[in-house]
């Protein structure tokens, strides 16, 4: 199936590793003409040529501080007609409320809460006035299936998703959808890191580190891959897909029922 995502110009954060990374690489896939947004010029150098790799054709980057008004502002400034905007950048400190100084509420929601909020602002109002545009907001089932040893992002990710099922239900008036995707935990080098490093000190040897990966811990037997959730962003971002607004889509196997 033809995804009408040929160039498109699609905004992809937090695009230099993870699920940005395999998100920006669906994308290509597709002949989209992409912009990858991250704090390290090093990374993202490194993620434009895997997207080249990918059938890129048109990849810029920019180096950014997302968790700032100045850095948010700057990329509208240098990137102001984007047809997909794809929040994804941001990553909240776990733990429970007594573990947690008030910094750490700060520096996570400054980054991925008020990241999205602001982003969302600026790019939504441009689209209305276009008349078209999509917003993927990557959120996190910590928001649906909340635990009280990641409270901070338990509280973030519902914001979230109580704020896009609120915009998507304002925007398609100006023929801009807005939605989310939730999901679980994720292969990504984040998780492969610490398998690594609990393989090391439990195994003596890192390379076993999918030993330690317990079938009957996750749905299908498995963690969830990031190009499935890469793959999901990209379906629905096409405008065959055109009667979705306000909805986030928990991607987690139905985990969250047998928790």
């Amino acid at each position: 199936m033809d995804l009408q995502l040929k160039g498109k110009r699609v905004l992809v954060t937090g695009a230099s590793k993870g699920i940005g990374l395999a998100v920006a690489k669906a994308f290509a896939e597709e002949g989209a003409q992409l912009t990858l947004v991250a704090r390290s010029a090093d990374a993202l150098a490194a993620a434009e040529k895997q997207v080249v790799e990918h059938g890129g054709k048109s990849v810029t980057s920019h180096a950014l501080d997302l968790s700032t008004n100045e850095g948010r502002e700057a990329l509208f400034k240098a990137q102001p007609d984007i047809d997909v905007v794809v929040n994804n950048a941001g990553a909240i400190k776990p733990g429970r409320l007594a573990d947690l100084e008030m910094q750490d509420w700060h520096e996570g929601w400054s980054l991925k809460v008020f990241g999205y909020i602001h982003l969302c602002k600026l790019y939504s109002a441009a689209m209305a006035k276009r008349g078209s545009g999509t917003i993927i907001n990557i959120i996190g089932m910590g928001g649906r299936a909340v635990r009280p040893n990641y409270i901070c992002g338990a509280a973030g990710n519902a914001a979230l998703i109580g704020f896009t099922n609120a915009l998507g239900a304002e925007t398609p008036a100006s023929g801009v959808r807005v939605f989310g995707i939730n999901p679980s935990p994720t292969l990504t080098d984040r998780m492969t890191t610490m398998f690594r490093k609990r393989a090391a000190e439990e195994l003596g040897d890192e390379a076993l580190w999918e030993q330690l990966i317990d079938p009957k811990a996750f749905p299908f037997g498995r963690p969830k891959h990031p190009d499935e959730v890469a793959a999901l962003c990209a379906m629905l971002a096409s405008p065959r897909v055109e009667y979705l607004s306000g909805t986030v889509i928990d991607i987690d196997g139905g985990g969250q029922w047998n928790a």
